[in-house]
């Protein structure tokens, strides 16, 4: 495994960590056993970072990182999210208690007195204008309850603005081959200020495994099938904002990146760490073979300059205008 500081903190996070959206709910069926191995054989294999959210199985995720990663606390660092609990366009879902409140809440199901980064999770522009939430965050932060803070963002410009906010550490984006317009000019700039790049949705929603056809379903429960328009979230949380349909043909077309690299998961998020400003991938998974097939990535072949420039093309010209959704 490799590392990668997180920004300019002292936090060295390894470059493909994970995701616990899928084991916590809204990706279908999931088995608790499976998750804390998959767990379990990440952190054997060197991972030292997580992901998770309260609204994750309405804090599921939490506990189940608690107990897969108990005596573990100095070396595995996690970090969480907070306001979708709320109402996110309520000012007073941001209010000191209400943060506090969310933060005591984390804390007690990760069984922890500190959240090494925790996150704003994908709020309206106007409430990180407003400025008050970071305040918050800061004296948490002076009071030992949280190491370093972040945003997780939806668009460019909520991300931009963010870099403007002192003490920010780290923005987390849906960022990858078939959403890559944050790498233009929010990437470097990130890089600039500090402030390490967390990716989440690297193979948009499974879209980049090739393994879906245009007659693929999804369960009830499965945000696939219940956002798949944005019905409940940004549409960009799905599919990258792609239509189901035209996703599955755009990905059939990027099938010769897997030549060479094992298949087209672990060539999709090699291409996202082909980028220095990037801190790390956080791909999701609900098994063991997920892990270790996720943890390929990390001896697949770079791309040559020619394969890079392929890409770029490929997504300007056949990709960018079907993305749907504020990005």
């Amino acid at each position: 495994m490799k590392y990668r500081l997180l920004g300019d903190t002292e936090l060295k996070v390894s470059e493909v960590s994970f995701g616990t959206w899928a084991i916590g709910g809204d990706w279908g069926n999931s088995n608790d056993q499976e998750a804390i191995s998959g767990l379990q054989r990440a952190m054997d294999e060197g991972v030292n970072f997580f992901d998770t959210a309260d609204v994750y199985g309405s804090g599921h995720a939490e506990e189940l990182l608690a107990t897969a990663t108990k005596g573990k606390e100095d070396n595995v660092h996690i970090a969480t999210k907070f306001c979708r609990a709320g109402d996110v366009q309520d000012p007073a879902n941001y209010s000191e208690e209400a943060i506090r409140q969310y933060c005591e809440n984390s804390l007690k199901r990760l069984q922890r007195e500190r959240i090494d980064l925790y996150q704003i999770h994908c709020p309206p522009l106007a409430i990180l204008k407003d400025g008050r939430v970071f305040e918050v965050l800061e004296k948490l932060q002076q009071e030992g309850k949280i190491r370093h803070f972040g945003v997780s963002v939806e668009t460019i410009e909520e991300g931009l603005f963010c870099l403007d906010v002192p003490g920010l550490k780290a923005l987390q984006v849906i960022f990858n081959l078939l959403r890559q317009k944050p790498a233009n000019e929010l990437f470097p700039k990130a890089n600039t200020a500090g402030v390490g790049i967390l990716v989440r949705l690297p193979l948009a929603s499974g879209l980049l495994t090739g393994k879906f056809n245009e007659n693929s379903t999804f369960a009830a429960d499965d945000h696939r099938n219940f956002n798949a328009n944005g019905e409940h979230f940004n549409v960009g949380e799905t599919f990258a904002g792609l239509p189901f349909t035209k996703g599955v043909e755009l990905a059939r077309e990027l099938a010769w990146i897997a030549e060479g690299r094992g298949d087209m998961a672990r060539a999709s998020m090699r291409w996202i760490l082909e980028n220095p400003n990037i801190t790390c991938v956080i791909p999701g998974f609900k098994n063991v073979r997920q892990v270790e097939d996720n943890l390929g990535t990390v001896d697949v072949p770079a791309f040559s300059t020619e394969e890079l420039d392929r890409l770029r093309s490929f997504y300007e010209n056949q990709v960018e205008t079907h993305i749907r959704g504020a990005y």
